[in-house]
């Protein structure tokens, strides 16, 4: 897993470096997202849950959003490593909430007997944040979620994460 986590965050810092050298002081350099997670196999209603974690950077302002970020999801048969790179359009709604369309990439390694331990999925996320102040340093976001598997099975789910949002100045 270690490999996993030294090219989430190299890929990481080569997103962000624009991003960091371009933020002002009311957009955030980055945002962490730090909350739980759970998906339901769409074909046998398998449901997996588990923690997440993401970080998101603003490339191009009101017009592009990256957000790398990888999910352990356990259920009784197996336990599934998520790892995303997710390219998100914002709209912002108010001065307190954020609307986001977008997908991406996905690498999953699975452990269970008889799958494909490694596979890649398309994913679809619709992501909401809320800011509960006007200074935006803590919120919390709700991302509803559709995956893909590429691999044999072509096995599909539907999920949703959301909690916590800490904009990193």
């Amino acid at each position: 897993m270690s490999h996993q986590f030294t090219l989430l965050l190299t890929a990481l810092l080569f997103c962000s470096w624009n991003a960091l050298a371009q933020s002002s002081d009311k957009e955030p350099a980055a945002i962490i997202e730090l909350g739980g997670a759970t998906a339901v196999n769409v074909r046998n209603a398998m449901p997996s849950a588990g923690p997440t974690l993401a970080i998101e950077v603003t490339p191009i302002e009101n017009w592009l959003e990256l957000e790398a970020g990888v999910t352990p999801l356990f259920n009784r048969r197996s336990t599934e490593w998520g790892t995303d790179l997710l390219f998100k359009k914002p709209w912002t709604l108010s001065k307190k909430a954020e609307f986001m369309v977008g997908g991406g990439p996905e690498w999953v390694h699975t452990n269970e007997y008889g799958r494909t331990p490694n596979s890649v999925s398309g994913e679809a996320v619709l992501d909401f944040m809320f800011w509960p102040s006007a200074k935006r340093r803590f919120g919390w976001y709700l991302e509803p979620s559709y995956e893909y598997n590429f691999a044999r099975g072509h096995e599909q789910s539907l999920g949703i994460s959301g909690g916590l949002l800490i904009a990193i100045r």
